[in-house]
């Protein structure tokens, strides 16, 4: 379909001009589960940041929040810290592999029902067909002069498109700001930069990518089409032409005398005319294919109008169409494989590690570092001091008091710098709730042990609301201790 560039005599060019495709509308029932998931999903994205979920006071309150501020993700009772960074990992996985049995099963039914590109797409033509019309209407527009009336059209249609566009930016500001605050910040000129600055970023990218790309982002941009070829095999279920029926092709109805000599196809283009990336499905199975089954529910309305079978272009297996060809019996479905086991496999094992994880994460956590300059100070009382770095994490909705001793040299003495409590074998630390502190604190060892260069020592906090012991090991330096050592 494409034309390649005028070039040089006897010179082969690698670049060929962009064939515009005008998708023509069309009814039945994947017209309608794509209608339906288009609607789902923009009613999730859009009103998603707008459900508030009260998680206690100074707390944010919307249900999904990203917050950059604070490194906090909130999913309605979870909240996610930068420690959890293995589970997002986690949860990269679980959409991966989900994808990878998915398309092995079905092939690329995300990419033709519930991939953002192909829903905004759909949307934005939907927009054209109202200003513009159908698929004849708009390209003789586009190959007549310019008029009032292609002039209008076209603003219009712009307009809109940048309307929808914006509201999908200013959407998805929403989800790492508060949505109330943020929508009243920006009107009144008193949001930040960067909330401008992405709103018009995810403005132009969708406006470029949904209005004007369309499906060269599905065939050119989305490294998908290239993975699909590892996932799909023999078993899979996807959109296919029935050559076997369908050939040979011929214009025109069926009757007694054409319809021994010609196949069921009569050749109309129809399902050439409603694919959203143009190609023509009675090829077989190609990149471009997004897996919509638009071209089904056309073919089928032409069979209805020529009195011929239905589903000429139907969702089946290459295997199975091959035995059809062959006028054998046709096995089932094979949706249980090899290949399908190995995906449950890996995702059974991802969504038991992920809820393991989720359900085994600390609330609590630890860390004790040894400062290293210097390992240890020798007091006027020649006792000899260590300084400690404490991180304590609190992911508690309430504040946790720690008490912390010693298990290490003996009449060692703990104090927190710069608080006015006496050193003592036990100090306390309040840690204040959804908080992470660090404190630095001497450990004195007073004079007339056994001065060893490198002591082994723990850290025992206890947690005074719930008795959670926590431990942790360091070690106490001395002269002759090295750095490492």
């Amino acid at each position: 379909m494409n034309k390649y560039v005028d070039k040089p005599a006897g010179e082969e060019s690698l670049y060929a001009d962009r064939v515009r495709v005008y998708p023509r509308a069309v009814r039945g029932i994947a017209r309608n589960v794509k209608w339906a998931l288009l609607i789902f999903c923009l009613s999730v994205y859009y009103v998603l940041p707008w459900i508030r979920w009260y998680r206690g006071p100074g707390r944010p309150d919307q249900a999904v929040l990203l917050d950059i501020s604070t490194e906090r993700f909130y999913f309605f009772d979870v909240t996610f810290w930068p420690q959890d960074i293995v589970l997002l990992t986690g949860g990269l996985i679980l959409a991966a592999v989900g994808l990878f049995l998915v398309t092995s099963l079905f092939g690329r039914l995300w990419c033709g029902y519930a991939c953002p590109q192909t829903v905004w797409t759909d949307l934005f033509m939907l927009v054209e067909r109202w200003i513009e019309g159908d698929r004849n209407a708009r390209m003789r527009r586009d190959a007549g002069p310019v008029t009032l009336d292609k002039v209008w059209r076209k603003l219009a249609k712009h307009g809109i498109w940048l309307f929808v566009a914006f509201w999908t930016g200013g959407g998805w500001i929403m989800y790492y700001v508060d949505a109330p605050t943020v929508t009243m910040d920006f009107w009144a000129g008193r949001a930040g930069a960067g909330v401008y600055g992405f709103t018009f970023l995810f403005t132009a990218t969708t406006y470029v990518l949904a209005g004007w790309a369309r499906e060269q982002v599905c065939t050119y941009m989305c490294p998908w089409p290239r993975f699909q070829s590892a996932m799909l095999d023999e078993q899979t279920l996807i959109v296919t032409y029935q050559g076997w029926r369908g050939e040979p092709r011929g214009h025109g109805k069926r009757d007694a005398t054409t319809a021994a000599k010609l196949g069921n196809c009569i050749d109309c283009m129809a399902c050439v005319h409603v694919c959203p990336t143009g190609i023509d499905i009675r090829d077989g199975v190609q990149l471009e294919c997004i897996g919509c089954g638009l071209c089904v529910d056309a073919c089928n309305d032409i069979m209805d109008r020529t009195g011929q079978p239905r589903w000429l272009i139907k969702w089946d297996t290459l295997a199975r169409q091959a035995e059809l060809a062959k006028g054998q019996a046709v096995e089932a479905i094979r949706l249980i494989r090899p290949r399908t086991l190995i995906y449950l496999s890996v995702l059974a094992i991802a969504v038991i590690a992920m809820g393991t994880g989720l359900a085994m994460r600390s609330l609590l956590e630890v860390s004790v570092q040894h400062e290293r300059a210097p390992l240890f100070v020798r007091l006027h009382d020649g006792a000899l001091r260590n300084a400690y770095t404490l991180k304590l994490v609190n992911k508690y909705d309430y504040d946790v008091n720690f008490t912390i001793t010693v298990d290490g040299p003996p009449r060692a003495t703990l104090q927190v710098a710069g608080a006015s409590e006496v050193p003592g074998s036990v100090i306390n630390i309040v840690v204040p709730a959804d908080s992470v502190g660090a404190y630095r604190v001497f450990l004195d060892v007073p004079p007339g042990g056994k001065e060893a260069p490198n002591t082994d020592i723990n850290f025992l906090l206890r947690d005074t609301t719930d008795g959670i012991l926590l431990k942790r090991n360091a070690n106490f330096m001395g002269p002759g201790a090295r750095a490492g050592g």
